[in-house]
């Protein structure tokens, strides 16, 4: 059997075996799917890739769901369209995010000590149209993965080049209106330009109606060297909407609103994403090579009120949460590909990773029609991070090869709060080996063990924290970096370059959970948790138009003392069918089953389950024109979108009431697209 190593996985602060040498982007055009084997080159059974060719026949109804095509990963919307969408995977309520690893062209997305919460992590900012690859990992056992991976990652990259323009307009119910515009220009015989322009409207179902606008900006140039590539990115992005947020169960069964109305008219939120990075690729074969470098500026004001009058009877518990940031960061990466130790191939890589954040002004604010009333907390936070890490893969015979790794990273924090007892300084470091063993029979099978500890981080306030802001009792701070370990074994089979298969049993640990505080709007540290579950993925082609998936997850979360953990879902299946020739007609239906969660810790109350369908059909006139339709809850379904339980007080009512809080999943509605390609 041929020995193949591994490439750096196409992001600079990731290497991993998922990128292999027989699916190597090169500057060719190339089409990898999540059809594509990664036997010989996967370190665990639970990593993968999608690509364009993926997303193109998939009905989705916000910039979010790109993501669902992770195995085992759900994509809610508990308010407005443009805010960062909530996540779930292996029995995590990830929120926005934490604990799930988000990078677009070498930029970390996650948002570490974001004024709504840790990790926030909104992928709004994409074109999906413009989207070239997604590589996603399961698990803490990539030494090039740092914070927030301990239960997943994706890293996207964007298209480097178009064969073909791109103009599209989309129009559909509830005044969803949509406009694409995209081309890639051959500067010279090495250089490359791609520009992208997308602006998007919708109001929604909602009864006070979203009012979205969106409007997104991509610039990439890339230069082709003679052993690798250099290029420059830019991505702007400004959105504004109002919010249908979660609503109290009660409303509507007393007939005071809908379930697409609210009881505060005046949340929502504007946010604001400006980034350019450049990255160095170098490959000569035996090395490669990948710097990077990006600055981002970023800021956010969102409105919310979950509680009503709980707090304040008199003007309400609306509240803003605002912040404005620079993000700056370099990573670099190296691998010697064939190197030798006793006889035996090996592969070494190594590299690191520096961000810096300085945040302004990240405030809490006591609001009334979006008007400040008075400051809960506002700071000023620097936070620096840095890592580096090891990793070693050698090939033992042709069918055993293992993956050693080690990671240790240092957190720096820097907090001036307007309440000086909450100013002061913390850092932490830690260290997080990793190691894989996979055993590779055959070319249409391979086994997988692996084992890895991770980590996320806190919010930089809560390490230097002394006194509640609100009543200045004493308060516990929290650890800068909190330890997570996990193990899997799986098993990954190819047959006939037909069935694409893959089954995991994974378990993880971590030492504390951030826990989502549905009356706060944001997250908080909590005692230590375990979960453990069952992954099974699956993408069959019997014809070449004609493809069937069909990922299952089930997950079993608790608390340490054994409670339940709220959020934790413990089953998602998402199952489609796509039709597609080289003209003509195509369709594609989807169906997404969420499972019940617990909703508190006695687990006396759960939400229910749901089940959504979505189609999308269309027909190819010629190569360059297509309609298509995106028929959206396709069978009208009524289940929920997403699901609390707190206390919350209406105008009115004397006492706080324990409800259910829920967003609905939006209607049935049409969409129609039509896309010209010149």
């Amino acid at each position: 059997m041929m020995h193949t190593f591994s490439k750096i996985l196409i992001l600079p602060i990731v290497s991993s075996s998922i990128w292999a040498d027989p699916i190597h982007r090169l500057p060719e055009y190339e089409v990898v799917g999540r059809e594509t084997s990664l036997i010989g080159a996967a370190m665990v059974g639970s990593e993968g890739a999608y690509g364009q060719a993926d997303l193109e026949y998939r009905p989705i109804s916000r910039m979010g769901e790109v993501l669902e095509m992770v195995p085992g990963l759900i994509v809610t919307q508990h308010s407005g369209t443009g805010k960062a969408n909530q996540y779930f995977l292996r029995g995590f309520n990830l929120d926005h995010g934490t604990d799930f690893a988000t990078f677009v062209d070498g930029m970390p997305v996650n948002m570490v000590t974001h004024a709504h919460g840790q990790g926030y992590t909104d992928v709004n900012f994409i074109i999906p149209e413009l989207i070239d690859l997604v590589n996603y990992t399961k698990g803490p056992y990539f030494a090039a993965l740092g914070d927030f991976a301990s239960a997943g990652s994706a890293q996207i990259r964007t298209e480097s080049w178009l064969e073909q323009g791109i103009a599209q307009l989309g129009l559909g119910e509830h005044g969803y209106a949509r406009i694409v515009l995209a081309d890639g220009f051959d500067l010279s015989l090495n250089e490359r330009l791609v520009v992208g322009f997308e602006s998007h409207y919708y109001d929604g179902p909602w009864e006070i109606g979203e009012n979205l606008n969106q409007f997104k900006g991509f610039l990439k140039y890339t230069q082709q060297l003679q052993e690798g590539e250099w290029g420059l990115t830019f991505h702007g992005y400004e959105a504004s909407w109002d919010s249908a947020d979660q609503i109290p169960l009660r409303t509507v069964e007393s007939g005071s609103i809908s379930e697409f109305g609210s009881l505060d008219e005046d949340v929502g939120g504007a946010t604001a994403r400006y980034s350019l990075s450049s990255e160095y690729r170098r490959d000569t074969g035996d090395t490669n090579t990948i710097i990077s470098a990006y600055a981002i500026y970023y800021d956010i004001n969102l409105w919310s009120n979950f509680t009503y009058f709980l707090k304040d009877s008199v003007n309400g518990d609306e509240f803003e949460q605002a912040e404005d940031r620079m993000v700056y960061g370099v990573n670099f990466a190296h691998s010697l590909l064939h190197t030798h130790l006793f006889e035996r191939d090996v592969r070494h890589t190594f590299g690191g990773q520096l961000r810096y954040d300085v945040i302004d002004d990240i405030g809490l604010y006591h609001t009334q029609g979006r008007e400040r009333m008075e400051a809960v907390r506002v700071d000023d936070v620097q936070e620096l991070s840095t890592g580096v890490f090891y990793e070693n893969e050698i090939h033992w015979t042709d069918r055993w090869r293992s993956v050693m790794g080690i990671r240790a990273d240092y957190y720096a924090f820097d907090v001036e709060s307007d309440l000086a007892a909450n100013s002061g300084q913390a850092d932490d470091v830690l260290l997080s080996p990793k190691f894989s063993l996979i055993y590779t029979p055959n070319r249409m099978l391979e086994w997988y063990s692996s084992f890895g500890l991770g980590f996320h981080s806190n919010d930089a306030r809560g390490t230097t924290i002394t006194v509640d802001p609100a009543d200045l009792s004493l308060v516990d701070s929290v650890d800068p970096l909190v330890r997570s370990m996990g193990a899997e074994v799986g098993v990954r089979v190819n047959w006939n370059e037909q069935l694409n298969s893959a089954l995991s049993l994974w378990w993880l640990q971590l030492d504390s959970e951030l826990l989502y505080v549905g009356d706060g709007g944001s997250t908080e540290a909590s005692e230590g948790s375990q979960r453990y579950g069952f992954e099974w993925t699956n993408d069959y082609r019997p014809l070449e138009c004609l493809t069937f998936d069909l990922d299952l997850a089930l997950t079993h979360a608790r608390f340490e003392n054994g409670d339940e953990i709220p959020g934790a879902l413990n089953s998602v299946l998402n199952a489609g069918v796509t039709y597609q020739r080289r003209s003509g007609f195509f369709t594609s239906l989807r169906a997404r089953y969420f499972g019940s969660r617990p909703l508190t810790e006695e687990g006396a109350v759960e939400s229910d389950a749901s089940l959504v369908f979505n189609l999308k059909a269309g027909y190819d006139f010629n190569p360059n024109l297509r309609i298509s339709f995106d028929v959206l809850n396709l069978f009208d379904s009524e289940d929920h979108d997403i699901t609390y339980y707190y206390e919350s007080q209406l105008a009115g009512e004397l006492v706080a009431v324990e409800d259910v809080h829920f967003h609905p999943i939006e209607p049935r509605s049409l969409r129609v697209t039509v896309s010209y390609r010149f």
